[in-house]
């Protein structure tokens, strides 16, 4: 009986030592259960609940850039200033039908035949510039290439080199071809539209002589047809194609007495 008590109270002393070092904190608590885990996982977002990261926003992809606006179309008509006056020497000269203050000069944006757009320049009578500039604004929205449109001056006022470079041009203060008496270009009346891809036919004569190529009149960039934009721009403002006539045929020629 005596043994068996004794090992009895040091059972229990060691309980309570154990029992004593895990309340007092002295030695490494025991590994938590599942259960005790959790409830720590739990207990450190606010609301009870774990949350997952959100997931990072993916950056957008930059708009493309607007595609910029087809340049407008832009005209101006302005009386002959004495500065041009003296770079219009070689087309105007005293004894010519109209005088300067008569004679208007007028840009206007047309397309070229690379279908840039560019400013080209004329000099038309005061009374058809108005009308010229609507012309031009017809075939600049219909894409209408024009392959230079400078003053004849540029060429010396020399009828054949401003055809032969394909040039639109219409104040020359010259004779009729082939003739002696005043142009319609010499009352500004008159406008010659690409030379080369609407030459001036009579019987076997062609000017400019690269014009030979369209006599046929191919469907091709700059060609002049019966009742197209060009024709009909033209008619409009009450001028006359060449086109029409017989005997020489004047593809490129538009005036306003259709002669």
């Amino acid at each position: 009986m005596g043994r068996r008590r004794g090992t009895t109270v040091t059972l229990v002393g060691l309980a309570l030592a154990v029992t004593t070092v895990c309340a007092g904190g002295g030695a490494a608590a025991a590994p938590a259960t599942g259960a005790t885990s959790a409830l720590a996982a739990a207990a450190a977002v606010p609301d009870g609940h774990a949350h997952p990261r959100p997931p990072r926003p993916r950056p957008h992809p930059p708009k493309p850039p607007k595609p910029p606006k087809p340049p407008a179309y832009r005209a101006t008509v302005s009386p002959i200033t004495p500065r041009l006056a003296e770079r219009m020497a070689a087309s105007w000269r005293p004894g010519c039908p109209v005088p300067l203050e008569d004679l208007r000069y007028v840009r206007v944006s047309h397309h070229d035949m690379r279908g840039k757009v560019v400013q080209g320049e004329l000099v038309v009578h005061a009374d058809v510039a108005d009308g010229i500039v609507e012309v031009f604004r017809d075939l600049f929205d219909a894409r209408f290439p024009i392959a230079s449109m400078r003053l004849v001056d540029d060429f010396g006022a020399d009828d054949d080199a401003s055809m032969a470079a394909d040039n639109t041009s219409a104040f020359n203060c010259r004779a009729v071809t082939g003739g002696t008496g005043w142009s319609e270009h010499s009352y500004g009346r008159a406008i010659d539209i690409n030379p080369i891809e609407n030459p001036y036919v009579r019987d076997s004569l062609v000017l400019p002589p690269a014009g030979v190529a369209f006599v046929d009149r191919p469907d091709a960039p700059g060609v002049i047809h019966d009742g197209d934009v060009v024709v009909t721009a033209f008619a409009e403002q009450g001028w006359y194609w060449g086109g029409y006539w017989t005997r020489p045929i004047d593809y490129q020629h538009f005036s306003t007495t259709n002669r």
